[in-house]
């Protein structure tokens, strides 16, 4: 799936992703490739992205929201 995390300030991550587990307003859950549409939103934590390769990268935030849709997420955090 095709992940974007963007800030006010800049955009902190573009590109193709295996799994992310997200730091949710009601407990933390993880996202695969094709999961179903979805808004959410975030408290502050961390963004666990784990990319195509299983590199995992942490992005921390301080909240937002999260929308999935047709395989693609975008984030938007604090």
């Amino acid at each position: 799936m095709f992940l974007e995390i963007i800030t006010p300030d800049k955009k902190l991550y573009s590109g193709e992703v295996k799994s992310v587990k997200l730091p949710g307003a009601d407990g933390s859950f993880g996202v695969l490739s094709r999961h179903a549409p979805i808004i959410a939103s975030l408290k502050k934590g961390t963004v666990k992205v784990t990319e195509e390769n299983n590199t995992v990268q942490n992005f921390p935030i301080k909240g937002g929201v999260v929308e999935m849709l047709k395989n693609k997420m975008i984030v938007l955090a604090e």
